[in-house]
């Protein structure tokens, strides 16, 4: 990081505690101990509280079940802490102290640096590629731009912009469930389908979550909505009186248009690019800058990522696909699919996948969905119970012919085995890569 650190005078002398040491949990330590606020801190596992320890020298330790709560400005906890159902939510509900997050405290912060625009990504699928894109677009078009959020750098590490930035950061529906003044100048939603039903109590106020980040806009400001689902137009037409809604559809884009963006193939893609075009417009870039950002975004790791290609046969890393939803479009990208699938599941269905079958020739299934899957599977396609990404690796590497392609596309979440999706996409990776040896050893 270069440049001045970001901070917010307005909450010197407040006091805080921080629950949860992760990445976002650190910056967050770090951005209020700058502050000049006075910070608490807490993990439940002792490695992570050793390691803030050793990050931010003098930091008090307190965990926030076992003292006091009253009198504190906000209790930031990480997005990951499930508020649904961890007992900390209503421990703070009843000592009267909001229960806050990373994107929130950015906002605190927004009063102390010049003249820039907040452009936030929000939606089931396609965020983050959208925000990689954007951000793309912008920093190629000569604009001074941040990528931070739910990818990239922790908002809160990043180092101010100078004036006329752009800070472009994808908010998940956790974060915007821990923001209550959070304003974007421009706002994106990419679709809304069902997800992370494990920590809402209905498919309804999931989609009441992601339509927050609009609300908290002030009058006036842009929204780029894709109306390609019904919880989408809902959301459009709700702030169509307030907001700037600009409205579109992955049918905006012509295949021939996307035969020239390389990275950018697919109808989900289509969505993605045409939000991104939307918003690039919107923040007045000129056309040939978008035109050139489309031609040269080169994409990002663990999505529809072709690792390699051994004996003829294409591996490609879809481990971002951590629902069903987000599955099926890479079903429909290839012919010959050896589809490797499972993990913690996030709904009991997989009625999103099941018209693409057609391309797969077999599932190869793992982690804690493989029962579920192979009873759902199995009438359709031939089903292999492989438990882990090597084993599945392996196992469809055997039965794949050259010209079809090994898929890691779990529409699952990755929890029951690995830290993130990350970490299952660099264990396939690694197995893939076994297989090379292997075959050119």
């Amino acid at each position: 990081m270069s440049g001045p650190a970001l901070h917010a005078p307005s909450l010197a002398g407040r006091r805080y505690a921080v629950f949860g040491l992760a990445r976002s949990g650190l910056a967050a330590v770090g951005f209020l101990r700058r502050s000049g606020a006075d910070v608490a801190a807490w993990d439940d596992r002792a490695e992570a509280r050793a390691a803030a320890e050793a990050a931010h020298p003098g930091l008090a330790l307190a965990d926030p079940m076992a003292v006091p709560l009253a009198g504190l400005a906000g209790l930031v906890v990480s997005p990951g802490v499930p508020l649904n159902r961890h007992p900390l939510a209503a421990r703070a509900r009843e000592a009267g102290v909001p229960v806050i997050g990373d994107m929130e405290l950015f906002q605190a912060a927004r009063a102390t640096f010049g003249s820039h625009r907040l452009v936030g990504i929000t939606g089931t699928n396609g965020k983050s590629t959208t925000t990689a894109l954007l951000h793309h677009i912008v920093a190629g078009a000569g604009v001074p731009a941040a990528l931070a959020g739910n990818i990239g750098t922790p908002i809160l590490d990043a180092a101010p912009l100078p004036a006329g930035g752009v800070w472009v950061v994808e908010i998940s529906s956790f974060q915007v469930d821990l923001s209550r003044t959070l304003a974007c100048d421009l706002a994106i939603l990419t679709n809304i389908t069902r997800d992370h039903l494990d920590r809402y109590a209905s498919f309804a106020a999931y989609a009441a979550a992601k339509a927050r980040l609009f609300a908290m806009q002030p009058d006036g400001a842009t929204a780029v909505i894709a109306t390609d689902d019904p919880q989408t137009r809902a959301i459009a037409d709700a702030e169509a009186a307030r907001l700037r809604v600009i409205r579109v559809s992955a049918a905006d884009i012509a295949p021939a248009e996307q035969a020239g963006w390389p990275a950018l193939a697919g109808p989900h893609n289509a969505q993605n690019a045409a939000c991104a075009i939307a918003a690039a417009r919107a923040l007045g870039l000129p056309a040939d800058a978008i035109a050139r950002g489309l031609a040269t975004y080169r994409g990002l790791p663990h999505r529809l990522e072709t690792v390699a290609t051994v004996s003829g046969v294409r591996f490609v890393n879809d481990s971002k696909a951590t629902n069903p939803e987000s599955a099926a479009p890479a079903l429909r990208a290839f012919p010959g699919i050896h589809w490797i699938a499972g993990g913690q599941a996030k709904t009991d269905d997989l009625d999103a996948c099941l018209p693409h079958l057609g391309n797969v020739r077999a599932a190869y299934l793992v982690g804690e969905a493989a029962a579920r899957f192979a009873a759902i599977l199995a009438p359709h396609v031939p089903v292999v119970r492989s438990g882990t990404v090597e084993q599945a690796v392996r196992d469809a590497a055997r039965a794949a012919r050259p010209g079809e392609t090994v898929l890691l596309a779990p529409a699952c979440a990755s929890f029951d085995q690995f830290r993130d999706y990350a970490e299952r996409g660099e264990a396939f990776r690694a197995a893939v890569e076994a297989l090379g040896e292997t075959a050119h050893g």
